[in-house]
C-alpha cells in the first residue's frame, strides 16, 4: 500500500476542505491530516526498474567520453 498524508481543515458544518466527505462533528474547524492508503496494482519488476534507469536522464552523463576511465585490460578477472 502507498500512504499520502494531506493536510485538510475540517470545516464548520463537518466537511473537510479536501475531500468532502462528512467527519464526526466533534472536530468542527479543527485542522487535522488525512491519510490516504491507496492499493499497489503491483511491484515493480527488474525489467522495468532497468529500463527506467536506462531511459532516465539523470545518468546521461554517463554516455560523456570523459566518463570512460577504464579498459577492458585494467584488473583482473573475476574467477570463482
Amino acid at each position: 500500500m502507498k500512504a499520502y498524508e494531506l493536510p485538510a481543515t475540517v470545516m464548520a458544518n463537518g466537511h473537510l476542505t479536501w475531500p468532502d466527505f462528512q467527519l464526526d462533528p466533534a472536530l468542527k474547524d479543527a485542522q487535522v491530516r488525512v491519510i490516504v492508503l491507496v492499493d499497489e496494482a503491483k511491484d515493480i519488476g527488474d525489467d522495468e526498474w532497468l529500463q527506467a534507469a536506462a531511459q532516465n536522464p539523470a545518468f546521461d552523463f554517463l554516455s560523456d567520453p570523459e566518463e570512460d576511465i577504464y579498459e577492458l585490460s585494467d584488473g583482473k578477472p573475476f574467477e570463482p
